[in-house]
């Protein structure tokens, strides 16, 4: 599976910005999707997950302000981030699962200004 994301940028605090994981895959309907981000000196993070089923996770930090979609048929993992701060600075990566086995995108740097 290869993955590649996109629409990451520079936006100001309260902004908004969607990011989208491209998905090369003959059963993208069965895997585990998720964004994870990274800031400088920290580890990364899980931000939100979407099960095959649909069923979505957050990190706290982000409930009620990220949403996290998958669109099946375009094999396409998006994440919608609304009012964002600048404690969202970070490099995003998309992750696809299936079962034991896990893919990574390369990231795409979000840069939130205040």
């Amino acid at each position: 599976v290869q993955l590649q994301a996109s629409g990451g940028g520079l936006v100001q605090a309260g902004g908004s910005l969607r990011l989208s994981c491209a998905a090369s895959a003959s059963r993208f309907n069965v895997l585990a999707l998720a964004w994870y981000r990274q800031a400088p000196g920290r580890e990364r993070e899980s931000v939100a997950s979407i099960s095959a089923a649909g069923r979505r996770n957050y990190v706290h930090s982000v409930k009620e302000r990220f949403a996290i979609s998958r669109d099946n048929a375009k094999n396409t993992v998006h994440l919608q981030m609304n009012d964002l701060k600048p404690e969202d600075t970070a490099v995003y990566f998309c992750n696809a699962k299936w079962g034991s086995v896990s893919w990574w995108g390369q990231g795409t740097q979000v840069t939130v200004s205040s």
